[in-house]
């Protein structure tokens, strides 16, 4: 699904006659509201009646007449929504996450009450620009509405979404269109990686990750190539060819390429796209298996965040790489105790079949470094358990051999309202992934489980800047928020966005 239409309006208030206008009240240091006229006007006729004290996510729904002493106002319902005190210096960061909320707030209440219109009449909140403040808005909301329906039965009286939001009481217009642009492109990419997550396994494959990469380059001039199986044999892909043995699928390895004339730099996005993880051999439990259709994830999120990358055109290159297949238990499947060949002929004993991303990823790691020299190269993946253990599902796990890229990412996913924390990569973990018969081993056990994955991904990079994001909490089940619905969040398309933005500028 797409973002509804958006229009950025210097109409007044008052001549909005769609289904919902939303107006927003903060608060000073005493309480004392700070809002529009109009809106003080009913608030002061409301509050015998309502409680309401403009706390962040508080909200009121009203239904005309507004207010006795004016009739100003000809939408159909009114929202009053709170946007909490707003004293002394803001945290901006905290400030967009706030609207995100309250944006998504407003697309339920218009889910709910099957709403086509709505208006955003934009507040004005002290130290925050308005193109800064329709921007976040418009991602809550956008991301708030977010349905995935594609294997339902229609019905006729069934609710058809947002068709128009309209921004309302901007004065500087041009602005307000291009931020709104930038968070209508980070929507519109997330949407897309959980559509391709929700996806069941069987109608979601390595060939639609690779039909999708090839549909994205003919609409935006990209480039894309696809490795197939003959040619991973070789080029001894060791890793995803022992991952694949088990399954009826072939595998592919998806490249996609956005180069600019004359980049000043160039970006390595690689995601997992591990289309379905039975464990193998090491085969999981049943309860929660039918989750580990969302193991491709972080290809979903790398191959979506290069459609806002193709449409923004920056100054860097960007290359995506998805290595992907499915972890299957067929008779041919990769066992405990083999030893495989990885790209670049580093060789891996298999103590665990179910810790089989590392091995995918290891093979796009070293090709596309060969191949590309990127600067910098960030990895995405649901790799570990373990992650969720360290951090719950409220931080993506970040592990890197580079401070400036760790910082930058870290920085980017806050603006992203996709809060990330650093784990620690160090000698000691990597003595954990040694093997008695081959270079390495794909298991260090328990202990630092998610160290030890990044460890092993780590032998690949050498002394490229690499940093690798683990989502296996963020990924799905993520932190409950109005704008992240049950299932599939998206996460990690828009810290990718904000991160090459600020490259690019």
């Amino acid at each position: 699904m797409n973002l509804a239409h958006i229009v950025v309006s210097n109409k007044k208030p008052e001549e909005f006659k769609g289904d919902l206008l939303a107006a927003f009240v903060c608060a000073d240091k005493k309480g004392k509201f700070i809002c529009e006229d109009t809106v003080g006007l009913i608030l002061k006729q409301i509050t015998d009646s309502v409680s309401f004290d403009a706390k962040n996510g508080e909200q009121v729904l009203l239904y005309p007449p507004f207010a006795i002493e004016t009739n100003l106002l000809r939408s159909k319902t009114l929202l009053l929504a709170g946007l909490g005190k707003k004293t002394g210096k803001i945290k901006r960061a905290s400030l967009f996450e706030e609207l995100r909320i309250v944006g998504g707030n407003i697309a339920k209440i218009a889910k709910k009450n099957k709403m086509a219109e709505v208006g955003i009449w934009l507040p004005k909140i002290k130290g925050l620009e308005e193109s800064v403040i329709a921007r976040y808005l418009i991602e809550g909301i956008g991301l708030g509405a977010y349905a995935f329906a594609s294997y339902k039965k229609k019905d006729k009286d069934e609710y058809k979404g947002l068709k128009k939001i309209t921004i309302i009481g901007a004065h500087n217009l041009s602005d307000v269109r291009v931020a709104v642009s930038l968070g209508t492109n980070c929507v519109n990419a997330t949407l897309v990686a959980r559509d391709m997550a929700n996806e069941p396994g069987n109608y979601w494959t390595p060939a639609h990750f690779a039909t999708f990469a090839e549909e994205l380059a003919v609409e935006y001039n990209l480039k894309c190539k696809i490795i197939e199986k003959k040619e991973m044999i070789k080029l001894g892909m060791g890793g995803i060819l022992a991952v694949n043995q088990g399954s009826h699928e072939d595998p592919k390895l998806i490249v996609l390429d956005y180069s600019p004339e004359n980049p000043e730099k160039t970006i390595m996005l690689v995601g997992k796209g591990l289309t379905f993880d039975s464990g193998g051999i090491s085969i999981k439990p049943a309860q929660g298996m039918m989750d580990m259709k969302f193991d491709m994830c972080g290809g979903a999120a790398a191959l979506a965040a290069m459609q806002a990358v193709a449409k923004e055109q920056p100054a860097v290159r960007v290359i995506c790489l998805i290595p992907s297949t499915d972890n299957m238990n067929g008779g041919g499947a990769l066992k405990p105790g083999d030893v495989i060949t990885h790209y670049g002929g580093v060789t891996s004993e298999i103590e665990n079949t179910d810790a089989e991303g590392r091995l995918i990823l290891a093979d796009a790691l070293a090709y596309g470094i060969e191949m590309y020299s990127p600067d910098a190269v960030i990895d995405l993946a649901t790799l570990t358990g373990a992650v969720i253990i360290a951090l719950g599902h409220h931080y993506t796990g970040i592990l890197s051999n580079n401070k400036a890229l760790t910082k930058a990412l870290i920085d980017a996913a806050l603006v992203a309202g996709e809060p990330a924390w650093q784990l620690p990569l160090h000698e000691a973990f990597a003595k954990q992934i040694k093997s008695e018969v081959a270079d390495i081993k794909n298991s260090g056990g328990r202990p630092g489980g998610t160290i030890t994955a990044a460890e092993y991904l780590h032998t690949f990079v050498g002394k490229t800047p690499w940093a690798h994001l683990d989502i296996a909490g963020t990924a799905w089940d993520c932190t409950a928020k109005s704008y992240i619905p049950k299932g599939p969040s998206g996460t990690g398309v828009r810290t990718l966005i904000e991160y090459i933005r600020k490259l690019a500028a």
